[in-house]
């Protein structure tokens, strides 16, 4: 990857954010204090119908957590992005995230209007807000990702959040294989049981990609990943 960094900013916790990220660029987003949680949502900018499928980039990498070596599908079978580097180890697809009412039951309300910059903004209500700046909205959610949070099923069969693995200075790197609308907020994760409400801040910067190795980590982690690149591949074919 190019030591030239083009872009590079922190997002305040509890916040959102959006831009599209054109193919041969890598996002790497750093957990700077621990405890961050970053919800996250993919689009094709050049068609939106065609958005995240959580389901099919499990199912089709047999996993139920992502780390280095795993894609992020479309719906369409193409690959998004690739997860290149990754020192947290492991990232949430299955638990979404919070609404207005699981902030208020676990850390009260704190409007805007009352608490300015610091009130309690919800994941659910951010990803509308982002997404409406492309004239999306309610429908066009899907299942999201949890980058920076670790659930694993307890004894009983219950999904428990490891508050202890997201470390300070943890970073995941995202290789964008195709033009991509990325949308994504810092608020907590719907199963984090701190006492307060946590804001925790995510530095990220873009850089140029590498060029694509016949030994790449993430096209030849399984045969649908080899798939998925083709279908990527011929899709971008041609386009600048």
């Amino acid at each position: 990857m190019s030591n030239t960094v083009h872009f590079q900013d922190t997002i305040p916790g509890g916040s959102h954010w959006s831009m599209v990220i054109r193919k041969g660029l890598t996002l790497r987003l750093i957990d700077k204090e621990g405890g961050a949680n970053v919800g996250m949502l993919f689009y094709n900018p050049a068609n939106l119908l065609e958005r995240y499928n959580a389901p099919d980039t499990l199912k089709c990498q047999h996993t139920f957590k992502l780390t280095a070596g795993n894609c992020l599908y479309s719906d369409m079978g193409r690959v998004f992005c690739s997860i290149v580097e990754d020192t947290a180890g492991w990232h949430d697809t299955v638990c979404g995230s919070t609404t207005k009412a699981i902030v208020a039951r676990k850390w009260g309300e704190r409007d805007y209007q009352q608490y300015r910059n610091d009130w309690y903004l919800n994941g659910y209500d951010s990803f509308l807000v982002e997404v409406a700046k492309y004239g999306l909205g309610k429908k066009d959610l899907a299942a999201n990702l949890n980058l920076f949070s670790k659930v694993v099923v307890d004894d009983s069969g219950a999904l428990r959040f490891d508050a202890s693995a997201a470390q300070a200075g943890s970073y995941i790197d995202l290789r964008f294989e195709m033009d991509t609308l990325v949308v994504f907020h810092t608020c907590p994760h719907p199963l984090n049981p701190a006492p307060e409400y946590p804001k925790k801040p995510v530095s990220f910067h873009i850089r140029t990609s590498d060029a694509l190795a016949a030994d790449d980590l993430c096209r030849n982690h399984c045969a649908e990943n080899q798939r998925g690149f083709m279908n990527t591949e011929l899709y971008t074919l041609g386009r600048a």
